[in-house]
C-alpha cells in the first residue's frame, strides 16, 4: 500500500475512533432503557404523534447523553484506576477532558432547546432537572460520600417517564409519578446487583456503594426488600383504577421473578446469582412499561 492509499486509511480510521468515543461519552447502553420509559409512557398518556415521538426522544437522548458525557469528564480519575472503565475514551486519552466537559454541556443545552421549541416548555424544564440531578446530585455530591448514593440520585434516572408524559399532555398527574416512583424504587436494587459484581474495584478506588461499606450480606437484604416494595408499588396504579388487568397481571409475573431471583441471590450468595438479578432487573423494567402500554390500548 503506497504512503498516499495509507494516509486516507489512516485517516477514517481515526474519524470513526472519534465518532465512536463520542458516542460512548453519552452512554448509548443506558440511554435505551431510559428512553424507552420516556417513549412508552407518551402511549400511556395518549396517542402522540410520530413527530412528537420524534422529538421527545431526540430531546431527551441529548439531555441523557450530556449527562452521560459530564460524568465521563468528572469521574475520570476514579474511572482510570478500575479495569472495567480504564478504556473509556477520557481516562484513555482520546479525548481530553475539557472536550468531555464542552460536549456534555453542550448536548443538555441543545435539548433544551428541541423540547422547549418541538414539544414544550415543561419537558424542556424536566429534562434539563434530570440532567443537574445526575450531574450535581448523584455524580458529583452523593456518589463518593455516602451508600445511598443510588438510592437519592436515582431520582435523575427516574425523570425520562415524566418527560414523557408531559410531552403528551403538558402537565404531570398522579400517574406520571407513579412511573417516576417505579423507577426511582427499582434503580437500587438493580445498582446494587451490579455493585456486588463490582464490590472490590469500587472499594480500591473508595467509591462507599453499599457492598463496601455495608457488606455483601446487608446488600443482598437490602435488594430483597426493594424488590419487595417495588413489587406492591407497581401494583398500586392497579388499585387507583390507572391500570388494568392485564397489567396487573404482568406487574405479578414479573414482581414475582424479581423477588425470586432477590433471595435466591440472598440464599446462594455468589456472582452467578447477582449477574443473573441485575440482568433480570434491565429486561423487568422495560417488559414493565411494555405491559402499561398494551394495558392502556386493550
Amino acid at each position: 500500500m503506497s504512503s498516499r492509499t495509507a494516509a486516507p486509511v489512516l485517516g477514517g480510521a481515526r474519524v470513526r475512533q472519534m465518532v465512536a468515543d463520542y458516542v460512548t461519552l453519552t452512554k448509548p447502553k443506558v440511554q435505551s432503557l431510559l428512553l424507552l420509559t420516556t417513549v412508552t409512557t407518551m402511549y400511556v398518556a395518549g396517542d402522540p404523534s410520530l413527530a412528537l415521538v420524534f422529538w421527545t426522544v431526540l430531546g431527551g437522548s441529548l439531555a441523557s447523553g450530556g449527562a452521560g458525557a459530564v460524568n465521563h469528564w468528572y469521574d475520570r480519575d476514579i474511572d482510570a484506576q478500575m479495569a472495567r472503565t480504564a478504556t473509556r475514551p477520557v481516562p484513555s486519552g482520546r479525548v481530553s477532558p475539557a472536550a468531555a466537559l464542552r460536549f456534555g454541556i453542550a448536548l443538555a443545552a441543545l435539548s433544551f432547546l428541541v423540547l422547549a421549541v418541538a414539544v414544550n416548555l415543561l419537558s424542556a424544564c424536566l429534562a434539563l432537572a434530570g440532567f443537574l440531578g445526575y450531574v450535581f446530585v448523584y455524580t458529583v455530591w452523593l456518589k463518593r460520600s455516602t451508600p445511598q448514593n443510588i438510592v437519592i440520585g436515582g431520582a435523575a434516572g427516574a425523570v425520562p417517564p415524566l418527560v414523557g408524559w408531559a410531552a403528551v399532555t403538558g402537565h404531570v398527574d398522579p400517574t406520571a409519578l407513579y412511573l417516576f416512583a417505579i423507577v426511582f424504587y427499582w434503580t437500587p436494587p438493580h445498582f446494587w446487583a451490579l455493585s456486588l459484581l463490582m464490590k472490590d474495584e469500587y472499594a480500591r478506588v473508595g467509591v462507599p456503594m453499599m457492598p463496601v461499606v455495608h457488606g455483601e450480606a446487608e446488600t443482598r437484604r437490602q435488594i430483597l426488600l426493594y424488590t419487595g416494595l417495588l413489587l406492591v408499588l407497581t401494583l398500586i396504579p392497579v388499585v387507583f383504577g390507572f391500570f388494568g388487568a392485564l397489567y396487573a397481571a404482568g406487574a405479578l409475573l414479573l414482581g414475582g421473578g424479581f423477588v425470586w431471583l432477590a433471595l435466591r441471590l440472598q440464599r446462594a450468595a455468589d456472582r452467578r446469582s447477582a449477574l443473573r438479578t441485575y440482568l433480570f432487573s434491565l429486561a423487568y423494567l422495560a417488559a414493565l412499561f411494555c405491559a402499561m402500554v398494551v394495558d392502556a390500548r386493550l
